[in-house]
Formats: structure tokens, C-alpha cells, sequence
């Protein structure tokens, strides 16, 4: 369709505008309506509120499954937390957990046993009571779904809950790596190559097997001998009684409450099998503030549930969520008024430029993270030195203004959510250069070439080119790309065959234990650094007498833990023996890893749309959500 000029009337010369805004749209949409940015509309689009307490939501696609298990991201997730409640939700404002089924709960003093005390008004949506055993079955559910479940990383660290051999990092459930092919991709969810959907794939049931069950005693086949199997760990998770549910975990996690507010943690009723056919099903049933009642081309009907417990502060009717194939077509439908909001679009750069003034347009810090991980086996990179001078090296604004066309939020840390700290990592050239000659390699003499492992894709290409020139120009080291397929930068990831490693991770919770497992995997450990770096010794003895960089110690703000201390002794085992954990401010100290720049995600609200939370997470909360019937379009700035 052909572009249109919107008409500027007696407020601005036709003649001033019109080149720059005929020359800008045909960049954006060479087929398709326009986006203005009169400096006198505060809107992108003033329309007028629906008639009643419904709202219109474009989410991105059609949504492939309602399953809480198999949701990865928007909109299967959006659809979960509205028709879905866990034990607890998330504050769309803040990220804390704050009730849901669960009214309260508590922990052992080593965070290790929690207990969650469950409502007694909390009911499906057919009348029947949720009870514990609902979250016991749910939560067994999952562990036998094993990798076939959305983002199974994240219940690991529950007794029993975990996978009998270690994943593969990007199959299906696992943290998984984003590419983006051009900036325009940077806020998006995390696309994985192995499913078309935002789901994990549809699995058939696997045997249910009692994890509490002790398994019998059996003759050894070499010796005649009886010996008895090792007994599988216990199911973690416990119905006390109806209303107390027991959580035990394999290492301490003072966030729980946080974790298990993620969708795929959310009770099912019943086995699960009516998600085992491919389709959508109206007729589920659910326990969330809302429930289906409509199916349609056009989008899913969803209505305000009779039975939730905290009806009444649900103030929306109605929610349909309308799936559009494009940006534009989102965009067209968001400007005509027939959707109240906009978010999980794809929005090009220079739409992105032109939306930015408006008062209904929001940008937000996506929960993923692109990073360049060490091989810290490799000799000069067992040294921290070495790797802190690296990581501020680069001048991250420059990187996300220019080669990323601002399209993304630098990372001085490793965790996307909360208020973000820019004295850790940030560029300091001097110090750089300081710590490099520290650790022998002044103005980078006898520094090996880096070897830099990238997926093939231009962006990355260019960001990493970008890298090796500052590490050129500031430290005098230089750098050799290797750009390979992903499935080869996996391959050579498990091989060890590189110095640094581009990567790419999403990170589906506020937990912040979870969500350092997801980028690092588990805690780095003594054993994981060579010992055959004939600087090692030198290294140790200055971590011993050095105190922690300024700009780092500022970003510290908990202990170090002594197993992450490159000069820590091995702790003595004990039986049994819980896997260590790691804090941000471990991660920020080790820097195994270098954080380069977090994605961003973008939404348009109406603004009579009231209670609607972006975050991180991309998880805004339906039963916050409210209309104002009485806002009305105002008069352009300026006019009366």
C-alpha cells in the first residue's frame, strides 16, 4: 500500500516536513501505513476507551499450547500466568514474590527446606478445592517430562527433580542461546532452532516411576554377590496434608519464593493428558484470576473466573488476546483502536526512533544477557587479571549506541533485573593496562592472539570486530574471530578450543541463583583453573595482598563465597555434600565471563489502560489491569 502523509495543517509548513518524513517512512515500510511523530500529539494513538472492562492485547502469534510445563515464552506464558496461579506470583512493579495459592510460607535457617502454607479458598475453575497433592503431581509431571519441559533448568535444584544425566546446553528446556539477525531482533524472545513455537514440544507420557520408592536388592553378575542399586533421590516435594506443601532443595536458595512463581511451576488439574494432542483446548481446567471461554481466528476470549479466590479485586470483564503475524499489522490495529496494547513485537530500528517521544510507547531491559565466556584453562587466561583487564576494556556505551543502534541497554554485571550498576565492569583503560602489566604483559608483549568464538551472523560479527578494535587501541592485543555455524560453537565450547566464546543467554527468573546457573552453569570450582600457569603462584600471592578493585568492590554487596576464591583450599566432604552456590558478586569478582549488553523489549499502552507493568520478565499482571471509562482523546499540544 502506498505511504501517507498525515496533513500538518496551519501548525507546521508543509513544505519543512514533508521530505524528511516521505524519505524516513519509505525506509521503514516501503508496504505499509506510516508511524508520525507530530511534536504535538503525546500519543501515538488517542482513542477512545472500549465501552467495558475489557481489555485488547496484541502478544505476538497465536499461542501453540496452554500447557504451564511447555511455556517458554510470550505469548504461551502471558496466556499461563493469566489463566494459571502458583504458589506465588510476582509483583509486575517490583519482581517480589507475593502470594498466591500459597497465603504464606517459610524456610529452614539454611534455606535448603521450605514450607508453603496454601489457602482453603483456592478453587478450580470447576469448583474444586487446589490442594497440595495438586502441586505434587504437577511438579512429578515435570520431572518426567525431563528436557521436554519449557526452561527445565529451572527446577534442578529440587530433591529428585533433577535430570539423571547432564543437559545439553540449547536443546529443548535448557537455558537457551538468542540470535538476532539484525538489531531489530535484540529485544525479542529467545528463538530456538530446534521448534517453530515458543514451546517446548509435545512429548509422549513417559512410565511414571515412585522417586520414593526403594529399589529392590538384585545379584551382581561378576561376583554372585547381592548388592543393592543405588536408591534414586527423594521427590523433594511433599503434601503434608491438604494444605502444607514441603519443598526440599539440593543447595540453599533464599529465593525460592520467586522461582516458584515462574509459569512452568504452575498446577495442572489432573495427569496432563489433554495437552498431549496438538491443538488448543477452550475446556481446560484452571485456577488462575481468569479462564477461556472462547477459541477463534481472531484471538482467545478470556473472562474474569467465578471461582478465584480474590475475584473481587479483579477489575477487568474480559481479555482478548489478538494475535497478529506482523509488527505492522500490530501497529495498524493499535492506531485504528481495536487493541489496547502492543508488546512481543519486532519493531525495526527506525520505527523504534520515530515511537521513542511518544507517552504511550515504553522500553524495557530484557531478562537475557549476550556475553563472551573465558576459557579459564588457557594460559594467560587463568589469570584474573587478565580477564578483568579485558571486560574494562570496552566501552560498552559506544558498542550498544553504535554497532547496536541503541537498541540494547549495556551490561557492567550479569543479572538484567533491578537497578543496574554501572561501576562494575566499566571501562577503565587505565587499569587495564595496569593489571596487564601486573600480570606480565605490559602494553601487551608476549600476549598470545585471542582466539574469539562467534555464530555466523552480522551482528555478532560486527560486535565482535568492534571488541577487537578496543582491545587494540586500549591494551595493544590482537584478536582472531573465528566465526562458525552454532552448532559448530557449541561443539567447540565442549571441546574447550577457544579463548573466549560468544553467548547468549535468557534468563527466565528473578532467582538469582537460577538465573547465574543459567549463564555460568554450576559454581566455578577450584579444580576448573589450570594449574600448570606458571603465573599462577604470582597471581595468587597479589589476590592474597590486593584488596578488590574499587569499581568492583562497590558492586559487591554480600560475601564472597570461599569456594569461588581462585586460592581457596578445597572445602573437606562431607555426606552428603550440597552443591555450591554462586552470588552475582562471585560472578562479578571471578569474571569468568565478560557481560557485553542486555536486549530490550518495547510495548504501546493506551493511556486509559491502567495497572499494566512491563519488566524484565516481560510479565505483566491481567488481574492489576483496569480500564478508565472516563479517559477521553485530548486536544493535540498547543490547541484549545
Amino acid at each position: 500500500m502506498e505511504i501517507e502523509e498525515r496533513k500538518y495543517g496551519q501548525r507546521k509548513s508543509a513544505a519543512f516536513w514533508a521530505v524528511p518524513f516521505i524519505f524516513a517512512f519509505a525506509l521503514l515500510f516501503t508496504a505499509c501505513n506510516q508511524i508520525e511523530r507530530p511534536k504535538t500529539e503525546p500519543f501515538y494513538a488517542q482513542t477512545a476507551p472500549p465501552p467495558r472492562q475489557e481489555f485488547r492485547w496484541s502478544n505476538g502469534k497465536t499461542p501453540k499450547s496452554f500447557d504451564p510445563a511447555r511455556a517458554a515464552a510470550a505469548p504461551e506464558t502471558d496466556i499461563v500466568r493469566a489463566v494459571y496461579e502458583g504458589l506465588t506470583d510476582l509483583d509486575a512493579k517490583t519482581l517480589k514474590a507475593i502470594p498466591g495459592v500459597a497465603e504464606r510460607w517459610e524456610s529452614t535457617p539454611d534455606f535448603k527446606v521450605w514450607t508453603f502454607h496454601l489457602r482453603s479458598d483456592a478453587r478450580w475453575s470447576n469448583g474444586d478445592t487446589v490442594d497440595a497433592l495438586d502441586f505434587v503431581t504437577s511438579w512429578k509431571r515435570l520431572a518426567d517430562m525431563r528436557e521436554k519441559a519449557a526452561n527445565s533448568y529451572l527446577f534442578q535444584n529440587i530433591a529428585g527433580m533433577k535430570m539423571p544425566v547432564p543437559a545439553v546446553e540449547n536443546h529443548a528446556g535448557e537455558p537457551g542461546d538468542f540470535l538476532h539477525e539484525n538489531p531489530s531482533d535484540l529485544h525479542a524472545p529467545v528463538q530456538r532452532p530446534q521448534f517453530e513455537s515458543n514451546t517446548a514440544p509435545q512429548s509422549q507420557p513417559l512410565p511414571h516411576t515412585d522417586a520414593n520408592t526403594v529399589k529392590p536388592v538384585e545379584p551382581n553378575a561378576e561376583n554372585g554377590k547381592t548388592v543393592k542399586k543405588p536408591e534414586p533421590p527423594k521427590f523433594g516435594v511433599e503434601a503434608i496434608d491438604d494444605r502444607t506443601l514441603k519443598i526440599t532443595l539440593v543447595s540453599p536458595d533464599e529465593d525460592l519464593p520467586k522461582l516458584v512463581a515462574s509459569p512452568i511451576f504452575r498446577p495442572i488439574y489432573g495427569d496432563g493428558i489433554e495437552f498431549n494432542d496438538a491443538g488448543l483446548d477452550a475446556d481446560i481446567v484452571t485456577n488462575g484470576a481468569f479462564r477461556i471461554t472462547n477459541l477463534a481466528e481472531t484471538g482467545i476470549t478470556l473472562e474474569r473466573a467465578d471461582y478465584y479466590w480474590n475475584r473481587k479485586s479483579v477489575r477487568l470483564e474480559y481479555v482478548r488476546i489478538v494475535p497478529m503475524e506482523t509488527s505492522e499489522k500490530a501497529l495498524e490495529a493499535y492506531r485504528a483502536g481495536t487493541i489496547d496494547a502492543v508488546t512481543n513485537a519486532d519493531f525495526e530500528p527506525l520505527a523504534l526512533k520515530l515511537l521513542t517521544p511518544f507517552d504511550d510507547f515504553r522500553r524495557t531491559t530484557h531478562s537475557a544477557l549476550n556475553f563472551y565466556e573465558f576459557n579459564a584453562k588457557n594460559i594467560p587466561f587463568t589469570d584474573r587479571r587478565v580477564r578483568e583487564a579485558l571486560a574494562i576494556s570496552i566501552d560498552r556505551e559506544r558498542l550498544t549506541e553504535g554497532e547496536l543502534e541503541g537498541s540494547t541497554q549495556p551490561a557492567y554485571s550479569f543479572l538484567p533485573l533491578g537497578e543496574p550498576n554501572v561501576t562494575a565492569l566499566s571501562l577503565d583503560v587505565l587499569r587495564a593496562k595496569d593489571l596487564l602489566e601486573k600480570a606480565g604483559y605490559p602494553n601487551g608483549a608476549n600476549f598470545p592472539p585471542i582466539r574469539l568464538v562467534i555464530n555466523r551472523n552480522d551482528t555478532q560479527q560486527r560486535v565482535a570486530r568492534s571488541v577487537a578494535h578496543m582491545w587494540k587501541q586500549n591494551l595493544n592485543l590482537d584478536t582472531q574471530i573465528v566465526v562458525k555455524e552454532l552448532a559448530d560453537v557449541e561443539k567447540i565450547r565442549v571441546a574447550g578450543d577457544f579463548d573466549l566464546l560468544r553467548r547468549g543467554a535468557v534468563i527466565a527468573t528473578s532467582d538469582e541463583m537460577v538465573s547465574l546457573a543459567s549463564v555460568f552453569g554450576p559454581a566455578k570450582k577450584l579444580e576448573e583453573i589450570s594449574t600448570k600457569d606458571p603465573k599462577k603462584e604470582e597471581t595468587l600471592s597479589s589476590l592474597r595482598t590486593e584488596k578488590i578493585p574499587t569499581p568492583i568492590q562497590k558492586a559487591i554487596e554480600t560475601p564472597i563465597s570461599p569456594l569461588l576464591l581462585p586460592d581457596a583450599a578445597p572445602p573437606v566432604k562431607t555426606d552428603p555434600q550440597p552443591e555450591p552456590t554462586m552470588s552475582e558478586a562471585d560472578a562479578i569478582f571471578n569474571i569468568y565471563a565478560i557481560p557485553l549488553y542486555f536486549p530490550t523489549s518495547y510495548s504501546l499502552v493506551k493511556p486509559y489502560v491502567r495497572g499494566f507493568e512491563m519488566n524484565g520478565l516481560d510479565a505483566p499482571m491481567l488481574k492489576d489491569i483496569s480500564i478508565d471509562s472516563n479517559w477521553q482523546p485530548k486536544p493535540p499540544r498547543g490547541e484549545s
